[in-house]
């Protein structure tokens, strides 16, 4: 009812043109997605899509995985710092969404005076104004809010590699980072390939920080294909070919969901 339904009602709006007052207006076929592929500024919205997905995704595995490697180290007030660690995690993404906002203001934020007082920058810098920074500005946030699922999830695998394979592993004259290699990498890795494509189906599909904090801007430099997928059925009303943006990512995110769930099979029957 929850999941099915819409699914199934959104491709049959993607083949429809639908007004967001007026309702369903007609069968059009696949016109609507001529009209996505048509569109000159689509490349640039697959593009940032894929940079704002991989590369943040990317990000977030190797901080995640050398925080998970400190955080399985024993050191004072470990449990403390674990906890605080998921603070990004765990708070509200508008809420990270309006940090960063007041962060990165060039005429407030603490950034840019800080930037300013060592004398990094001569002037303010609007990095959330700014074609060539926009995105990679969100990517950097986004990445710094996803790290701590990363290391979580790592170091929780790290904690499950028994003890007696490693200490095996040095009596036979292993280094320490041939342990890591033979033992700890094969042990931990389908976790991290779960937790990765897991987190590309979510940052694929994340909308909340770009759409506050640059609303796809400016012009269609942070644009990704979700966010236009919004802003095409709700800002301007066609809700058909709104539909038909979405179903493209979908097509895509299908292949990863079934990566994902042949991935969990294997994790279950091993």
């Amino acid at each position: 009812m929850f999941i099915f339904y819409p699914f199934l009602r959104a491709i049959w709006y993607s083949v429809n043109e639908v007004s967001l007052l007026g309702g369903m207006l007609g069968f059009t076929g696949i016109e609507n997605y001529k009209r996505v592929f048509s569109n000159p500024d689509f490349p640039s919205i697959v593009s940032n899509s894929f940079q704002w997905t991989f590369i943040a995704v990317g990000l977030q595995l190797v901080v995640g995985t050398l925080g998970a490697l400190l955080l399985n180290q024993t050191f004072k007030l470990r449990g403390t710092v674990r906890g605080l660690a998921m603070i990004p995690w765990a708070t509200p993404s508008v809420l990270v969404a309006l940090i960063w906002m007041w962060l990165l203001d060039p005429n407030h934020g603490l950034i840019n005076a800080f930037a300013l007082n060592i004398g990094l920058i001569d002037e303010p810098v609007a990095l959330l104004s700014n074609p060539d920074t926009a995105l990679r500005t969100l990517i950097f946030i986004d990445a710094w809010q996803g790290v701590p699922f990363f290391a979580v999830m790592i170091l929780a695998a790290l904690q499950s590699v028994p003890e007696d394979l490693k200490d095996a592993a040095k009596t036979d004259g292993c280094s320490r980072f041939m342990v890591y290699r033979h033992v700890v990498l094969p042990h931990i890795l389908p976790t991290v390939l779960i937790t990765v494509v897991l987190r590309i189906i979510w940052t694929a599909n994340y909308v909340d920080l770009i759409y506050i904090l640059t609303g796809g801007g400016p012009g269609y430099a942070s644009t990704t294909i979700p966010l236009s997928s919004y802003v095409t059925a709700y800002k301007i009303g066609d809700m058909g070919q709104g539909a038909a943006v979405i179903m493209v990512q979908a097509a895509v995110l299908t292949f990863l969901i079934a990566f994902y769930v042949r991935l969990t099979n294997q994790k279950e029957e091993k």
